[in-house]
């Protein structure tokens, strides 16, 4: 899973990646400081994972994971090219989802390209200069598609009326997420696009707006409509950042952060991308999995291997927490708390799986 941190230059994407990952990177008083995205890779932390290893005492241990990318700002005009913004717009491409940082908080000493932060405005720069690019692609893709269907092909008329709902969505200002079937939301990777991606809102405040538990006043909610979002003082949690546990509790505790933006950061990144975790323990490795929500034993073994969904022919399978009741797997088999599933059970969050192929 890959998520790319987009949004105005300065406004703590590069502070807010430094953050979430421990990772050094340019962070600078001006635009444009990032070019060429900074990439890391965050262990998703899980104590079921961790109790899970500990029971099978097992050599290694494996957690999900998650990738973030911190994708230099873009500008108003991106779309057409303003502030080498194509470039910018094309690394979106290759990212699950859309971090989008909108800057709260004031500070003269921290320049802001539109002179000081406004959220509806720079929320609204920001999603217009990705629908530009959408509409751009689409208006292209439309005219070939209108050329191919005047021979009548049912797939063909289909993909050109698919590219019209597109184009219609896109110039009434909507992100295509949220509008597409699974047929439509696969052409809209196929060609590129960029707005069809789940998009999670994280709000840049200052200390003194987390002591007041700062909230998008209504305009704000109206703009985000169904759009995730999270508050997040990332000055304050940069302070933590390389501190040894304690100190580092400390430091978020005396701001009054009972969870840290990471943690918050994760638990939405799932909900937004429909995931879950399910795990495989034993002597030699315990590992955790993300699997979409919903996903059948078969689609949940493809995650181990390519192989798994074809070959699957049964899983065992026991929640986590009743496997470590049991306190071996064989209590749990003479507890009957291990069942045997088919092809069409449909895997839970925390399941411990082992599969039969």
């Amino acid at each position: 899973m890959k998520i790319g941190i987009v949004g105005l230059p300065n406004v703590g994407k590069s502070t807010l990646f430094k953050t979430i990952t421990e990772k050094e990177v340019v962070i600078a008083n001006y635009p444009f400081a990032t070019i060429d995205p900074n990439i890391g890779v965050v262990a998703i932390p899980d104590e079921r994972l961790q109790k899970l290893a500990e029971f099978s005492n097992s050599k290694k241990t494996v957690p999900a994971i998650i990738e973030f990318a911190d994708i230099a700002g873009l500008v108003k005009g991106a779309s057409q090219g303003l502030g080498l913004g194509n470039e910018f717009l094309n690394n979106i491409r290759d990212v699950d989802a859309i971090l989008h940082l909108v800057r709260v908080f004031k500070d003269s000493n921290i320049i802001h390209v539109e002179n000081e932060p406004d959220p509806v405005r720079d929320f609204e720069i920001i999603n217009l200069e990705l629908i530009l690019k959408d509409l751009d692609i689409v208006s292209k893709a439309l005219t070939k598609a209108e050329s191919e269907a005047k021979t009548n092909d049912k797939l063909k008329v289909k993909r050109k009326e698919i590219f019209q709902k597109m184009k219609s969505l896109l110039e009434e200002n909507k992100l295509l997420y949220g509008h597409l079937d699974a047929d439509e939301t696969k052409i809209a990777y196929e060609v590129g696009l960029l707005t069809y991606k789940p998009m999670l809102v994280v709000f840049n405040i200052s200390e003194e707006e987390l002591s007041i538990n700062w909230e998008p006043d209504a305009k704000l909610k109206n703009l985000l409509g169904n759009i995730p979002y999270l508050a997040i003082a990332i000055a304050v949690e940069e302070m933590a950042t390389g501190a040894n546990e304690n100190e580092k509790k400390e430091i978020l505790e005396m701001a009054g952060i009972k969870e840290t933006g990471l943690t918050k950061l994760i638990r939405k990144s799932y909900e937004t991308l429909g995931l879950m975790t399910y795990f495989t323990t034993g002597e030699d490795e315990t590992r955790a999995w993300t699997i979409p929500v919903g996903s059948k034993a078969p689609r949940a073994g493809r995650a181990i291997h390519s192989d798994f969904e074809d070959r699957f022919i049964r899983a065992e399978v026991i929640h986590w927490d009743k496997l470590l009741e049991a306190g071996s797997w064989a209590k749990a088999r003479d507890l009957g708390l291990l069942r045997i599933e088919g092809k069409e059970y449909v895997v839970k969050d925390g399941d411990v799986v082992e599969f039969r192929v």
